[in-house]
């Protein structure tokens, strides 16, 4: 069972969730002097249509025509599934639906944001884009619009990553980009790492620090972020806006999961239902899965922090462990990240979104089940969402509920068989911190 729409029905329109918040969001603050930070010091590190959808209060942003071009020549709408396999192999009452944005051309939910960002740095005339990547879905995504769009692309992937996943980096480099594992030896703040640990392992806020950096050396550049601020989830809402449409075919959604790294696909597909939720139109449950490795959700501290490891960026008012926290070398590198969405942690602050954790050998095990019942790979960020998904529909079953699940697939993990070998080999290793270090300062 499946649902899937023309062409004719890709949004027009990005869900703001701004304006609908339960508080206002926080302002975020200047890393130099800890006051609320204006647009002027953004402007040179983002494009500046994305700084003036950064911080507008408009409920609904015009997509641009071109943009939803290049949305149906990649792959939107994507098909939205009924997993009746895997409600066959738990035995539940529940349905289980989701949406796949694997069935995009790169893979994952990644391109709907790298495609409008790219587009609106050429209209400014930027030469290049900077970014970073955790699994490389983000990296492969940018890549791919910088190809499309003919902006030059430097990827700094986390280093973990670069040497797990060797053909992301393939990918990129048939798009046209550079790619260095970060921490590199090409920025002060990635010397700075492996003077420490030759080894490390790296993680988004590193490879963000070095990403930025890089940027502030050249005038013609510009970065691109593929998750946690809220111009990057708005542009997710494609995701959600579509579902609504499709769920019509089949049944209202009683419960709503993704998975969480930074947010955006979790916000991509949750955030049009939230708006219904915050109207006081509908009733849906929220579940917002992450790893026990990086638990900014379940453990993190509410406060302000750096977005990346080197203390570039400005603060943000965020679920947090520490900009310093080293996060450990699991499989799902999109989600090694210290912090959370501003947006979303207001969700959790206000007990509309629920977090939980697992560990990755649990993942991986849910993510099996699901490739033997309804034949995807799932990518290991996503498979988060899975585990999630099956521990609901069991409790469904145990209390005989008929509940109806959407949960959002975000990517394939045909590029990420290494870690499927690892947990097949029984190779994989549980990681859970003692402390991190949002704990130790005010």
């Amino acid at each position: 069972m499946k649902a899937v729409l023309p062409d004719s029905k890709i949004p027009k329109r990005w869900y703001n969730i701004l304006p609908d918040l339960p508080e206002p969001l926080a302002p975020p603050l200047d890393p130099e002097t800890d006051e609320p930070m204006g647009p002027e010091k953004l402007l040179r590190i983002f494009a500046e249509e994305l700084v003036k959808q950064e911080m507008s209060t408009e409920r609904y942003i015009e997509i641009p025509k071109k943009v939803r071009e290049l949305y149906a020549k990649i792959g939107r709408p994507t098909p939205l599934f009924r997993a009746t396999n895997l409600e066959k192999a738990l035995g539940t009452s529940a349905k289980i639906y989701f949406k796949y944005e694997g069935a995009t051309v790169t893979g994952s939910h990644k391109i709907n944001t790298a495609l409008a960002q790219a587009y609106y740095a050429k209209e400014q005339g930027i030469e290049r884009l900077v970014t970073e990547t955790g699994a490389g879905q983000w990296g492969t995504a940018l890549s791919l619009a910088g190809a499309l769009l003919g902006l030059k692309v430097r990827v700094y992937m986390a280093r973990a990553s670069y040497f797990q996943k060797p053909y992301r980096k393939t990918i990129m480099r048939l798009y046209g980009a550079e790619i260095y594992p970060s921490p590199s030896d090409r920025t002060e703040i990635g010397r700075k790492f492996l003077s420490e640990d030759p080894n490390h392992p790296g993680g988004l806020g590193i490879a963000i620090s070095e990403a930025i950096e890089d940027v502030l050396r050249d005038e013609k550049a510009r970065y691109a972020l593929g998750s946690v601020l809220n111009h990057v989830l708005m542009h997710q809402t494609v995701i959600g806006l579509e579902a609504i449409e499709q769920m019509k075919e089949f049944e209202e959604p009683d419960v709503i999961v993704g998975c969480v790294g930074g947010g955006s696909n979790f916000a991509g597909l949750a955030y049009p239902f939230v708006r219904d939720v915050l109207s006081g139109k509908k009733e849906y449950e929220f579940i917002a899965v992450e790893p026990k490795a990086a638990p900014s959700m379940t453990r993190g501290v509410y406060k302000y922090d750096f977005g990346d490891s080197g203390g570039y960026t400005p603060k943000m008012k965020m679920h947090t462990l520490g900009h310093t926290y080293y996060v450990p070398p699991i499989h799902a590198g999109g989600l090694r990240y210290h912090g959370l969405a501003p947006t979303l942690s207001v969700l959790i602050n206000h007990g509309i979104v629920r977090p939980v954790a697992y560990h990755q050998n649990e993942v991986f095990q849910a993510a099996e089940l699901f490739a033997k019942t309804e034949g995807i790979i799932p990518a290991p960020e996503s498979a988060h969402a899975i585990k999630g998904v099956i521990d609901r529909a069991l409790k469904a079953k145990e209390e005989g509920k008929e509940e109806v699940i959407l949960f959002n697939l975000s990517g394939h993990g045909l590029l990420d068989l290494k870690g499927y070998e690892d947990y097949l080999d029984g190779k994989l290793e549980d990681y859970e911190p003692d402390y991190f270090p949002a704990l130790e300062t005010p």
